[in-house]
């Protein structure tokens, strides 16, 4: 009872002070107010990226329940481009045309969908070296692998033994891993138990994905198999702490049931600490288990324009109770969701939501605590840290709602409290509180570019809000999610701009547009084109039948397709469209549509073959066209497909301009 009174009276406080801070700045920025009480100066100048200018930032933002990422430039706010990850996008074609579908495969069939949570950029020597982004899937747990020279997915891998993957796809330092922390724990392997069997069956997996340093290939190597509690967030170590990799959890109770109380019990949940150097000791030497299980691994060939889908059968596990040393647990305040490590490596930043104060832990007292074996206790095989013995100290009194930290480079943190509505600045080793800065409202993630690297950027910080009332104009019962920027230059933060967001952006990675902007592919070389029904010039178009199959090979080039008039098309068939874009220019796609088609256009870029299949559901003449605007002839991009019943006798023929084909 004791417990329920504190968390009562703690999230009564905050919702007070949460309203209270709601109300005061909505007067401000709503309808008939002056709008001048949040931005002072003249801020506008230090957004503004005059025309033909570039910005300084790419900012990579989680589309949440959109399932994909969408990319922003910094200072500005723009949005350049929505890249398809974990769901159909009917403006590219992605999961609608036959070269992506495989993407979009999963153990449980095609799933078309998912909730995007954490973007995260790969790192060389803890720096973002601009090569990919990952993101992870949490509903159908996977982890996606973004080319940054084409901003396209070109992997996605599905983590099996795993119910909700949220504390992912987080790198280590030269990205050897990307990381995949269960939230829920489920029955490993799954199986038909009694729910409330939960302590006795469910498990905890955490899986360590490996990045090829050349080509980016990922596969599972291991996972490590710990007790059902719900794997939130985490990071790896650096520096020093590179080897290391930290998960936060809750539900230490091992509750099934009304989490918000039941697992709020216990004063402290944990901060799990994997050792992956000295898993990859025990992986060497055998010391693990093969595990069947079926997942997915995905992948596209920019040189095919084409994806495959692979479905493997096992993975290699490691139980901690017979792998020592290998995971610890840090007491840290109860239910925390981010865990953040400092650009040093030294500080491990525990948010416990249900706390009022900050609890940073030391990693040199970590490895003192382990020599000195100063266990609280052992859970499955995994030793309990000395919680006085781990801390290097706590932040008091900083806010309500602790979620996340990142850090600037010079020594200070930022911490975002959901509750009471802010960013607090602080000082790393005095723990002092800098500066706050109020957020429109309730803010969740933030991103400073680098920010979880050995080297950030600093300057700016983004706050991803999840509830923005009062800040645009209404748009029905649902409004926009938004970002806040600010300037962190100086000792104290400045708010400089609103921008709205696609989705729910759960977290955000920024990176000087330098490290990218070089690598970017501005089309694909024509004679590289190694799609299997690629058509490279006009003189290749063609159209076969096979049996009721009907294969057009079109090419398409400003302002006409070839072939652009079909005849001999018969109900009952299925009628594939392979379409190649021969432009070879920067910034040409072109789009391709037929009338009745139920599936999506293609949207092909420069060099690239796409493939659209198309049934048709009655006879007639029926038209496509080119959809992406391309030429000042760009309305007459268009052509004919006659469909004929299922019994005529129509030939099949086709025209190259005025060229008849049979």
């Amino acid at each position: 009872m004791k417990n329920h009174s504190g968390i009562k009276k703690l999230l009564f406080a905050g919702l007070i002070i949460a309203g209270i801070s709601a109300l005061t700045a909505g007067c401000g920025g709503g309808p008939g107010g002056s709008g001048s009480g949040v931005l002072g100066g003249d801020v506008a100048s230090r957004v503004y990226v005059k025309p033909g200018s570039y910005d300084e930032f790419y900012a990579f933002v989680s589309g949440g329940f959109s399932g994909q990422i969408s990319v922003y430039g910094i200072p500005s706010g723009r949005l350049f481009k929505v890249i398809p990850v974990f769901s159909v996008d009917a403006e590219k074609g992605y999961g609608f045309n036959e070269e992506t579908k495989p993407m979009l495969n999963t153990s449980y069939g095609f799933v078309p969908w998912d909730d995007s949570h954490h973007p995260e950029l790969s790192q060389t020597d803890g720096q973002t070296d601009g090569r990919w982004v990952f993101i992870n899937g949490n509903n159908t747990p996977r982890v996606a692998r973004i080319d940054l020279t084409t901003f396209e997915t070109v992997e996605i891998i599905e983590i099996p033994n795993s119910g909700g993957n949220h504390s992912s796809p987080f790198t280590t330092e030269n990205t050897e891993y990307v990381v995949a922390g269960t939230r829920f724990g489920v029955p490993y392997p799954q199986k038909d138990v009694p729910i409330n069997s939960y302590a006795e069956n469910f498990k905890g997996a955490l899986t360590f994905i490996s990045v090829d340093p050349e080509d980016g290939d990922m596969d599972i190597a291991f996972q490590v198999l710990l007790p059902a509690f719900d794997y939130d967030l985490a990071h790896s170590g650096k520096g020093a702490s590179h080897g290391w990799t930290f998960f936060s959890s809750y539900n230490t109770e091992q509750k099934n049931s009304l989490l918000e109380v039941s697992a709020s019990q216990n004063d402290k949940d944990f901060i799990a600490a994997v050792n992956w150097k000295k898993a990859e000791e025990y992986i060497k030497a055998g010391n693990y288990k093969e595990m069947p299980a079926r997942y997915a691994n995905n992948e596209y060939s920019d040189k095919t324009h084409s994806a495959t889908s692979t479905m493997k059968d096992k993975v290699k596990v490691l139980i901690p109770s017979e792998c020592p040393g290998l995971v610890y647990f840090l007491p840290t305040p109860k239910s925390p969701h981010g865990v953040d490590v400092d650009p040093t490596g030294e500080y491990i930043v525990g948010n416990g939501k249900l706390s009022a104060d900050l609890t940073v832990h030391s990693f040199s007292k970590m490895l003192k605590a382990i020599e000195n074996e100063s266990y609280e206790t052992v859970i499955d095989g995994i030793p309990v840290l000395k919680y006085d013995d781990v801390v290097a100290g706590v932040v008091t009194k900083p806010g309500l709602g602790p979620l996340h930290t990142e850090f600037d480079g010079k020594g200070n943190a930022y911490t975002t409290f959901f509750i009471s509505s802010e960013v607090v600045k602080w000082k790393l080793g005095t723990w002092e509180v800098l500066d706050r800065g109020p957020c429109y409202y309730s803010v969740g993630h933030l991103c400073i570019p680098g920010g979880d690297s050995k080297k950030p950027d600093g300057k700016y910080l983004i706050a991803m809000n999840k509830i923005t009332k009062d800040r645009y104009l209404p748009t029905g019962p649902e409004l926009t999610q938004s970002a806040q920027l600010y300037d962190i230059s100086g000792d104290k933060m400045e708010l400089l701009l609103d921008f709205p967001t696609i989705g729910e952006p759960h977290y955000a990675q920024a990176i000087p547009a330098s490290r990218v902007v070089d690598k970017v592919v501005k089309f694909y070389p024509i004679e590289a084109n190694e799609h299997p029904d690629a058509t490279k010039g006009e003189g290749a178009a063609k159209v076969e039948r096979r049996g009721n199959e009907v294969h057009v090979y079109m090419t398409m080039i400003r302002s006409h397709f070839a072939p652009d008039n079909i005849e001999g098309v018969k109900m009952g068939d299925k009628v594939y469209f392979h379409v190649t874009n021969l432009e070879q220019d920067w910034d040409t796609p072109h789009g391709f549509a037929i009338n009745g088609a139920r599936n999506a256009e293609l949207l092909i870029m420069p060099g690239q073959t796409e493939t659209l299949v198309w049934e048709p559901q009655k006879e007639g003449v029926f038209p496509f066209y080119c959809t992406d605007f391309c030429s000042a002839l760009h309305q007459e991009m268009q052509g004919y497909v006659r469909v004929s019943a299922a019994n005529a006798n129509t030939p099949l023929k086709w025209w190259l301009g005025e060229e008849e084909v049979q």
